[in-house]
């Protein structure tokens, strides 16, 4: 299974967060910065975690962002769940709909596949995510 661009840069935005100092409040442009990724890919993703829950953004002077409880303490299996949606792996019913879809075993068994690929993320939380050796290199980047 591969996620999608924005699920992987929430998922290392949510990392960078877990390792900072909670007044460090760095913005989006400098959580950006640090894991090499576009500002207005973060900005969008920023807002989508926001709207989750499980990042924190404030405005203006002593403003940024922070992890929320939530956000470190809940599973990460759950929030990729959240940042990819439920939609198929394939799409059988696309503009041209497979001619297969209607005895089709293939959907079901990636259907499966797809759960269980969920499922081993269940029990992960971000702080297991950030232990050793992750979280030093985390906090070893530095801006660009």
């Amino acid at each position: 299974m591969r996620l999608t661009k924005s699920t992987d840069i929430a998922l290392r935005i949510v990392m960078r967060l877990a390792v900072v100092d909670d007044s460090a409040n760095p913005t989006t442009r400098e959580v950006a910065d640090v894991m090499g990724v576009q500002y207005t890919h973060a900005a969008k993703v920023v807002a989508r975690l926001q709207h989750l829950g499980v990042v924190e953004a404030r405005r203006g002077r002593g403003g940024g962002l922070t992890l929320t409880e939530a956000g470190r303490s809940g599973s990460v299996g759950h929030l990729v769940r959240a940042l990819e949606g439920n939609g198929d792996v394939v799409d059988c019913e696309g503009e041209v709909p497979c001619p297969l879809s209607s005895a089709c075993r293939l959907r079901h068994a990636l259907r499966q596949a797809q759960e269980a690929f969920y499922a081993s993320l269940d029990p992960l939380r971000v702080d297991d995510l950030v232990a050793q050796p992750t979280g030093p290199v985390l906090l070893s980047l530095q801006l660009r």
